[in-house]
């Protein structure tokens, strides 16, 4: 849900003051409210997938880290300062490799791999702005998590800093990432436990 706004470009350094106890996103500018409470099988595939890669990245000793929401993913635009940036996300599983990126305040830049999960008032938001927003920053891969259709629609970057056609999968299905080289999950297990 898109807030009413002034007509100016909101900044990271007007989304820090917000005054009010709500959660936003902040994307080209625009603040979004994020769901107050997503429902059970939102936070379920969110927690349990964590889970998972988290204990893959760790099985096989890779130097990455996974977050969840809320947790802020800070992406500046060539000639902005982390203040004036205009976009500022909460993915809702960032994997970051490049540890550098990491404050106590998030992320600064793009995180390696981002899952997101769809919920019925924000669709719009993770299938279009946020594709075009995580292709822009150049995240390798973006995989788009529908709990209602039970669909994975998996987006990895091209050598032309594109996102190819996405690969569609059913929760029923076993699917891998490509970033995560040798990660599986079928969803219908995680959703089940």
């Amino acid at each position: 849900m898109v807030l009413p706004e002034r007509l100016e470009i909101y900044t990271y350094s007007d989304y820090k003051n917000k005054e009010d106890d709500n959660r936003y996103e902040l994307i080209n500018g625009r603040f979004y409210a994020m769901t107050p409470a997503p429902s059970r099988i939102h936070q379920k595939i969110i927690t349990e997938l964590s889970r998972s890669i988290g204990n893959y990245i760790e099985g096989n000793s890779l130097s990455c880290e996974v977050y969840v929401a809320p947790f802020d993913v800070r992406l500046i635009d060539d000639g902005q300062t982390e203040d004036s940036c205009t976009n500022v996300v909460q993915p809702d599983i960032s994997v970051i490799c490049d540890k550098t990126k990491l404050d106590d305040k998030g992320c600064i830049g793009a995180p390696e791999f981002i899952i997101e999960v769809v919920s019925p008032s924000n669709a719009s938001v993770d299938y279009v702005k946020k594709l075009y927003l995580y292709e822009k920053f150049n995240v390798k891969e973006y995989w788009i998590i529908n709990p209602n259709t039970e669909h994975i629609m998996i987006y990895t970057l091209g050598e032309n800093n594109q996102y190819s056609e996405p690969f569609i999968f059913k929760f029923t299905e076993i699917i891998s990432s490509k970033f995560l080289q040798g990660y599986e999950v079928k969803l219908s297990d995680i959703v089940k436990k």
